[in-house]
């Protein structure tokens, strides 16, 4: 089956691919048991987030998203199972550096794949933040490394 790949960016305001997004992120919530949130929290962060994504056009399915403020800071990251160990989750992080220069977030601290895939792409712990999740987890805030050869391997993803 031929697999047909398009780059996709939703701009701030919108909701382009909200539903599908949300419902992406439940399927790996429901496997995983992790990136618990509410629905209308979600769709609230993600209206107010500059999104970037990948979808198949050949099935209509979106692969990965990425929802970042406007300070680089990454609300959501995910990629459908399907997809996984592709490197799309590497590109969507990729795309956040290329466009927003410092890239952040928090990672349950219990979630080791999480953790292994940002410290592989050059992310380094910050610091603990205790109760940082609804539920009473506790998070990592991460950083992107300032390497030059960080950021050089991030761009080289982009040109692939």
């Amino acid at each position: 089956m031929s697999v047909n790949i398009r780059r996709l960016e939703v701009a701030p305001g919108t909701d382009d691919y909200v539903e599908q997004a949300w419902g992406l992120k439940e399927g790996i919530r429901r496997s995983e048991g992790v990136l618990r949130q509410r629905e209308n929290f979600f769709t609230s962060a993600y209206r107010r987030s500059h999104v970037f994504l990948y979808a198949d056009e050949t099935n209509e399915r979106l692969i990965g998203f990425a929802a970042v403020r406007r300070d680089g800071y990454i609300l959501f990251l995910a990629v459908a199972d399907a997809y996984r160990g592709q490197g799309f989750g590497k590109r969507l992080v990729a795309r956040v550096a290329a466009e927003f220069g410092r890239v952040t977030c928090h990672a349950r601290t219990t979630n080791q794949n999480a953790l292994g895939f940002y410290r592989s792409l050059g992310f380094e712990v910050k610091r603990r933040v205790e109760n940082y999740y609804e539920d009473g987890g506790d998070a990592y805030y991460l950083q992107l490394g300032e390497d030059p050869t960080i950021r050089e391997k991030l761009a080289a993803l982009l040109r692939r």
